[in-house]
């Protein structure tokens, strides 16, 4: 497996940049996070005509363009450095999970032309992302439950519920949204909407098993690494930036030894997450069966990775970092909610070492 960007994905790169710069300016991102949908139809609808985004990674017999999740990797960078507010991570899982399950690809179509929103619900009010801790029923055709922390739930058109019926955890499509009780509940990060989704004997089809869950979290936890890796990268561009301008004592500040090493450090951290990113999506694409743990990794690095330079970012920065008026706390924001979803660096590091077999192999001293 070669970890190089390709002359293709360099090309998808500066188009997505482009349009990114144009559609999604930090006043435009204000303004999104302030509204009730959290996104704007007009650009969705774009990202679909003009890029065909949405399809990007879906299979050419059921309306996408065939790709792979290297290059769904190279689109979240660009979506993370420029925060854009969009469903397309939740579109985007949801569309993994049908695509490894035995049924549902008639709706995989919708998802690909833009038409349709989709996500997938799996933690329920505890918090978990564990299969095992999934109590939603499905019985006699319907669903009964409820799923919290639902990206972009009150929006959506589908959703995929991770429910138990006889023969254990089930993927299950609601296609009539209206028999719902959606509810969507405060965040830190704004520019992402979470809703809780209540289930009362909900009309439902079964579309999965429990692999195509776990595949779709691991694509998940892949796209939201690169996600995280654009905006570490932003991070670390506007503090070095702002490190060259801002003088004090008649210097730059960029030319004190210790701002230098924070910023190198910074850096290391970015590129150490760019090969964590490369790694798993190449493995996605090319060796599914070692995607777990290559998940798992970049999830738990990445997420610490955006942490670390975003918070970085806003101490350099100093005063103005602390604003409202900054752009910094947008991204420090983000870094936080993500750290979170689909659960946390110290999970990831779990499971890392569960797939590695090390599981109780070091004894607490």
């Amino acid at each position: 497996m070669k970890l190089v960007v390709t002359e293709e994905q360099r090309e998808l790169r500066d188009a997505l940049r482009r349009f990114f710069a144009d559609r999604s300016p930090a006043a435009e991102v204000r303004r999104l996070m302030e509204t009730a949908e959290g996104y704007d139809p007009k650009v969705w609808a774009q990202m679909a005509e003009q890029l065909g985004l949405q399809g990007l990674a879906i299979a050419e017999e059921h309306g996408g363009a065939g790709f792979g999740v290297r290059e769904l990797a190279v689109v979240f960078e660009e979506m993370g450095r420029a925060v854009v507010c969009a469903p397309f991570l939740a579109t985007i899982t949801a569309a993994a999970a049908l695509q490894a399950g035995e049924g549902g690809h008639d709706l995989l179509p919708g998802i690909a032309d833009g038409s349709v929103i989709a996500t997938l619900a799996v933690a329920e009010d505890g918090g978990s992302w564990e299969l095992d801790d999934v109590e939603a029923r499905f019985e006699g055709g319907v669903l009964r439950g409820s799923k919290s922390f639902v990206l972009d739930g009150h929006i959506a058109d589908l959703i995929l519920v991770a429910a138990r019926d006889e023969g254990g955890v089930g993927l299950f499509a609601v296609e009539d949204v209206s028999r719902l009780t959606r509810t969507s509940v405060p965040t830190l990060d704004q520019t992402r909407k979470l809703a809780r989704i209540e289930f009362d004997g909900v009309p439902a089809r079964k579309v999965g098993g429990e692999d195509a869950i776990r595949r779709a979290l691991d694509v998940a936890a892949v796209a939201l690494a690169a996600e995280q890796l654009g905006g570490a990268q932003k991070t670390l561009d506007m503090t070095v930036e702002y490190a060259k301008v801002r003088h004090q004592f008649g210097r730059p500040i960029g030319s004190f030894q210790a701002i230098k090493h924070r910023c190198a450090d910074m850096f290391v951290l970015v590129e150490s997450a760019r090969s964590a990113v490369l790694n798993a999506s190449g493995v996605a694409d090319e060796s599914p069966e070692e995607l777990p743990g290559a998940a798992a990794l970049a999830k738990a690095y990445c997420s610490d990775a955006y942490f670390h330079t975003a918070g970085e970012a806003i101490q350099i920065h100093g005063g103005i970092g602390f604003t409202w008026e900054h752009d910094a706390h947008l991204y420090f924001k983000r870094a936080q909610g993500s750290r979170q979803l689909f659960g946390t660096p110290d999970r990831h590091r779990e499971r890392l070492a569960e797939v590695a077999g090390l599981t109780g192999a070091v004894s607490a001293p």
